[in-house]
């Protein structure tokens, strides 16, 4: 209780509060929004993306400048990042940081945010396409 009146939280309740922000989509369901437009994120280092393979026609922004080059009124932003109301997917390796990321990510505007629950290895285990990096 006193942690709690300091302001400390932990990992799994920053983890809980973010997933009440976002959509939390199957890697099915995430390929079907990525066939529809949507922008598939890997926020995934090339270390991760080397090992394990690469989701084809993902959009690569490491999770180290991802709000950079999302955000529209950012000068380092992505020239394509010019509206808020893009459907946005982020894949990490696992799908913890990538609800975290995608929190982040839905903060700055962005009405249609989510994340794949159980990342790439869930991509992976459903059979979806995969590239070698």
């Amino acid at each position: 209780m006193v942690e709690a009146a300091q302001g400390r939280r932990s990992v799994d309740a920053l983890l809980d509060e973010a997933r009440e922000q976002i959509e939390r989509y199957t890697a099915e369901e995430a390929r079907s929004h990525q066939q529809q437009g949507a922008w598939l994120i890997d926020i995934r280092p090339i270390a991760q993306r080397s090992q394990y393979g690469a989701v084809p026609d993902a959009l690569v922004i490491e999770r180290n400048v991802l709000e950079w080059r999302l955000d529209p009124e950012c000068a380092h932003r992505l020239p394509e990042a010019s509206s808020y109301e893009r459907r946005i997917i982020i894949l990490c390796q696992q799908g913890y940081a990538s609800s975290m990321a995608a929190a982040s990510v839905r903060s700055l505007g962005y009405a249609h945010v989510a994340d794949v629950i159980g990342g790439f290895d869930a991509w992976q285990q459903a059979g979806l396409p995969v590239s070698s990096v």
